[in-house]
């Protein structure tokens, strides 16, 4: 007869082994019969306290709880990869920190803080992150598409919300090298030369 499984035991084989977060509702309806609100914080608070001072984490983002590796952990394993994964380029970094303060802002209102043109590299490049998408267009000529970020963005940086965002100085060190990736140099060069506008001063004084 197979062993039936605590709650506890469970809901951490889940936490484990799924590769996206998991909401309440789903951890709740793991069980038979299903576990009731109080009872699963019980279990992740048993779950945190079990796994405290470990190399894994549980933490509850905005799409739900997952584990992830502790920032200590992180940095030594890095030692690991066969090369150091490369930063975000600074015309990715201020074209997210305009649309991360400003939204919902169109490519014209980025290129008109930044002063340059953005490429679609870059822009790709946030929406292949999953950072980034368009929720609307404009009611002006053209309908511009309007751009925001998305709960992935909150999620990977660890925030509930945007009222979490830290000071605009602060956001590259949410970024964990393990996110980066490089834009082609050819068209981010052009971008990033120096008759440019610094993105971030120009944010910082509206604020």
């Amino acid at each position: 007869m197979t062993e039936k499984l605590s709650p506890d035991a469970l809901i951490e084989a889940a936490l484990l082994t799924q590769t996206e977060p998991l909401s309440e509702k789903e951890m709740r309806q793991l069980c038979e019969p299903p576990l009731s609100s109080d009872k699963l914080i019980d279990v992740l608070a048993n779950l945190k306290a079990r796994w405290h001072n470990r190399a894994l984490q549980l933490v509850h983002t905005h799409e739900g709880w997952r584990f992830q590796i502790a920032q200590s952990a992180f940095e030594r394993l890095g030692s690991l990869q066969e090369q150091r994964t490369p930063r975000y380029s600074r015309a990715v970094m201020e074209t997210l920190a305009i649309i991360a303060y400003q939204q919902p802002v169109t490519r014209g209102d980025i290129e008109g803080i930044r002063g340059v043109t953005v490429s679609q590299n870059v822009m790709q490049t946030l929406q292949d992150r999953g950072w980034i998408e368009i929720i609307g267009h404009r009611d002006s000529v053209g309908r511009p598409a309007l751009w925001a970020t998305t709960d992935v963005f909150l999620s990977d940086l660890q925030l509930e919300s945007l009222e979490e965002l830290p000071p605009l100085t602060a956001l590259g060190e949410l970024i964990l090298p393990d996110l980066a990736e490089r834009l082609p140099e050819d068209e981010e060069a052009a971008e990033e030369g120096s008759d440019g506008v610094n993105a971030v001063d120009q944010i910082s004084d509206r604020h």
